[in-house]
């Protein structure tokens, strides 16, 4: 497996050499704690806000709907029962968060493997800049072309968020772009291509230390 990518520039143009150090190349294993972090990514997004009204919940139901005895039917003490129509839910959703906790050491070695395998993949481009004169969409497509990374689903990683470049890229559908201090191994997984600016890399590199 190759441990070097080649630097380039906004044209496309090779302009230097980036080596990827070893400790951070991690194939053997790490394939369980993928799965675990992306169940747990998932997992935290979903809104939990479901509810249910239990039968004290539901508006009305106070009186006794008939008397206890005489009727030849079954007693009831409340309209709201279960098992009338319009009345309360048995067991059913109530508001929950589905957080799921990742321990951080599964957490890096996750972000080690997912990051090797895209590696192998070659699907890990790096670039020097970023650099956009302005705020318009099409120079941030002119970069992409000369890329090749214009019809793929690319997820631009950045030191910080730049306005122009959050501005530029905004509009193009099959972008997204995201700050090396919290990318996620979902991030890095569900793309095509992971584009790496040389000091979002080395920063992304950091952490996994």
């Amino acid at each position: 497996m190759q441990n070097t990518l080649d630097i380039l520039d906004c044209s496309g143009a090779r302009v230097g050499e980036y080596v990827i150090p070893e400790g951070v190349i991690e194939l053997e294993k790490g394939e369980q704690a993928v799965h675990d972090t992306v169940v747990a990514y998932r997992a935290g997004l979903r809104a939990g806000t479901a509810c249910t009204k239990t039968r004290g919940e539901v508006r009305g139901g106070g009186a006794k709907p008939w008397r206890q005895k005489g009727r030849g039917g079954a007693r009831a003490g409340s309209s709201r029962s279960p098992v009338w129509v319009g009345g309360g839910t048995i067991f059913g959703p109530q508001p929950r968060s589905f957080a799921k906790k990742v321990n951080k050491k599964v957490f890096t070695l996750a972000l080690k493997r997912a990051f090797s395998e895209r590696l192998n993949e070659d699907a890990i481009v790096v670039v020097d800049k970023f650099d956009l004169p302005d705020h318009k969409t099409k120079n941030a497509v002119a970069i992409l072309k000369k890329l090749d990374l214009y019809n793929c689903l690319t997820l631009l990683t950045v030191p910080e968020y730049e306005n122009t470049v959050v501005c530029a890229t905004g509009n193009i559908s099959s972008m997204g772009i995201v700050r090396s201090a919290v990318i996620d191994v979902y991030d890095i997984m569900s793309c095509d291509k992971v584009l790496f600016t040389k000091e979002a890399l080395d920063a992304f590199i950091a952490r996994l230390a």
